[in-house]
């Protein structure tokens, strides 16, 4: 019954704006008309004025038909209603125009009245339609709300304001406009106005009683949301932003994608684009198996992997509970006793073989590895024993079954290694390397930065001793790091297993070093109260500025401009051989190695447990 009662109103307002428009197409044929008499009533062709009436009562309502004009295809008053409007009124003056000409003399009308009617018979329509518009969107303007200001005056800040203002449970009220631009100085959406450029945000906070900006500029930079975070602290103003401009690719903006500010917008939103869903054809159809599945990059590996339609995904790690998390979070459940769960780890070599022997997965991502520097520098063997001779187990391995594509995850810190970390991941690369020169597929490695968000990261200590309370330490005052997203470092993992070379290591162009003091200070920023930065010193094996490329390396860029291919120096087949089963790492001379030791490059390995640099 009440779909009965929609039905009916619907119909009377259909009808009633068809009615409102044929009334405008006579007034404006009176108008006209009498314009062109200049108010001689008396010389008017009465009879004629009644057949173009009738004529546009005849023909407009056709033409409204075929265009839909009527029937709800447009939003009232909007230009898409504008334009088809224009046609319609246009289609009916040259029917009118059409058989006035053909009547020949006396003229029913002045040929000059058709045209001048339809301009005027189209102004009163827009006005109509407009005071409509203008009283529809009054009715459902939010009156209660955050009273927020919008920084960015292009198409997504105008898209946002309005979907502010079109929502009455909107929690945000615009209360004012900020842009950069002096070609908008003067501009209003929706009646909201412009208040200036960043520098007169406190004003403009304080007069309008702010209490919210929000960044409207998907393709912002670091740099700007960090000097547009700074303004708002001073101005007590929260910030939000809006997502990148790829995550609102082909779809407008609304309120619902008003989010907090977090710190990989301050560090850089900067994001590469590697086409991955154009070059991961070689994951369809395909058993891909991941190690380390359980981990940060691992397990945003496994998700991005399994959207690609693969034959099989095999997920191996140690951790139960890292496989637990991992299927929960991409079938969302958790069916341990599923074989795409692999509980192994990557020591065990006996282990690896019959796994791949017995599941021949087509392509490896090796995630796998101890990670952290300073525990590795305390336990060295630990990390000799997982980074080296579990990737050479891997290695092996796949090379047995015949693997396609095999990518080993790396870090810049195999880039002129200092530490043990930096000195296992550089190593793993060189094996990778070998074994290129022995499989028959695709064999390469992929070095990064810094992961935002990853576990045991940066981030991750950074909030949890501002959790505590503080204080957040940092080891030097001017130490830096290369940072990217962990969705962005799976990309290009993935891309790499698609443009790499044999052999070689793909690293990324992570644009400008951040200071880890400014890390710091911004999240304190974002925690809103005083917050102590306690300076502890540089560790054994930390560098003060990370290398993506190492001395005497030199990267190419032939595929992507963002991604350069650097070739690596594969392990002679006598070192591949001797590999020994702990770590050592002997000062850079030309003297031989001691006794029980073996030297890979400048690189000294052996059963010794001492560590010099």
């Amino acid at each position: 019954m009440a779909g009965k009662d929609r039905n009916w109103r619907w119909t009377i307002i259909r009808l009633a704006m068809l009615g409102g428009d044929l009334i405008s197409l006579a007034a404006g044929l009176v108008l006209a008309t009498t314009a062109r008499y200049t108010g001689s009533l008396d010389q008017m062709n009465t009879n004629g004025l009644l057949v173009g009436m009738a004529l546009t009562t005849l023909v407009f309502p056709i033409a409204s038909t075929v265009l839909r004009l009527h029937q709800g295809r447009y939003a009232v008053g909007s230009a898409e209603e504008l334009k088809s409007l224009g046609a319609a009124v246009g289609i009916t003056a040259l029917a009118v125009l059409t058989v006035v000409a053909l009547a020949g003399s006396p003229r029913l009308l002045p040929l000059s009245v058709p045209a001048i009617a339809a301009v005027l018979s189209f102004v009163i329509m827009i006005g109509f339609r407009l005071a409509l518009r203008s009283q529809r969107e009054g009715a459902v303007r939010p009156r209660t709300g955050q009273r927020t200001l919008v920084f960015g005056a292009g198409i997504a800040g105008e898209q946002l304001v309005r979907s502010m203002l079109a929502d009455p449970a909107s929690p945000y009220l615009p209360v004012g406009l900020l842009d950069d631009d002096p070609t908008k100085r003067h501009l209003r959406i929706r009646g909201v106005r412009m208040m200036g450029g960043r520098e007169r945000l406190g004003a403009a906070a304080a007069a309008t009683g702010a209490e919210v900006v929000v960044v409207a500029l998907p393709s912002a930079g670091s740099e700007l949301v960090r000097d547009i975070s700074q303004r708002a602290s001073e101005a007590d103003l929260v910030v939000k932003v809006l997502p990148r401009v790829a995550d609102l690719l082909n779809r407008r903006v609304g309120i619902r994608d008003v989010r907090d500010i977090d710190v990989a917008d301050l560090l850089g939103r900067r994001q590469i684009d590697t086409n991955v869903t154009e070059i991961a054809h070689y994951l369809r159809g395909k058993r891909v198996l991941v190690t380390g599945a359980g981990g940060s990059i691992g397990s945003e590996l496994c998700r991005q992997i399994h959207r690609f339609g693969p034959g099989e995904l095999l997920m191996l790690d140690r951790d139960e509970s890292a496989l637990h998390a991992l299927e929960l979070s991409i079938f969302g459940e958790a069916r341990l006793d599923l074989p795409q769960a692999i509980l192994a780890d990557i020591r065990d070599a006996a282990t690896l073989e019959s796994l791949f022997a017995e599941r021949r997965p087509d392509v490896v991502f090796h995630a796998a590895a101890l990670k952290h520097v300073n525990m590795l520098e305390q336990y060295p063997d630990e990390g000799w024993k997982t980074n080296v001779l579990g990737t050479r187990n891997v290695l092996s391995a796949a090379t047995a079954v015949g693997v396609t594509h095999f990518i080993n995850v790396s870090t810049d810190k195999a880039a002129d290694p200092a530490n043990v970390l930096g000195h296992t991941k550089r190593i793993a690369e060189q094996l990778t390397a070998a074994y290129a020169q022995r499989g028959t597929g695709q064999y390469l490695s992929v070095r990064f930065g810094n992961v935002l968000g990853s576990r045991g990261s940066v981030l991750e200590t950074f909030a949890a001793q501002i959790a505590r309370g503080g204080p957040v330490t940092i080891t030097h005052p001017e130490v830096t790091r290369y940072f990217m997203t962990i969705p962005e470092a799976v990309q290009l993992v993935i891309q790499a297993g698609a443009i790499g070379r044999n052999g070689e290591a793909l690293v990324l162009d992570m644009g400008t070093p951040v200071r880890i003091r400014d890390v710091a200070t911004h999240l304190i920023n974002l925690e809103g109260r005083p917050i102590d930065i306690e300076i502890t010193g540089l560790r054994p094996g930390e560098k003060l500025h990370e290398d993506l490329f190492g001395s005497g390396e030199h990267g190419s860029r032939p595929i992507h401009p963002m991604i350069s291919h650097v070739a690596v120096p594969p392990l002679s087949p006598t070192d591949l051989d001797r590999l020994p089963r702990r770590y050592v790492l002997e000062s850079n001379t030309t003297a031989d190695p001691p006794d029980g030791s073996l030297r890979l490059g400048n690189t000294a390995v052996g059963d010794s447990r001492s560590v010099a640099s």
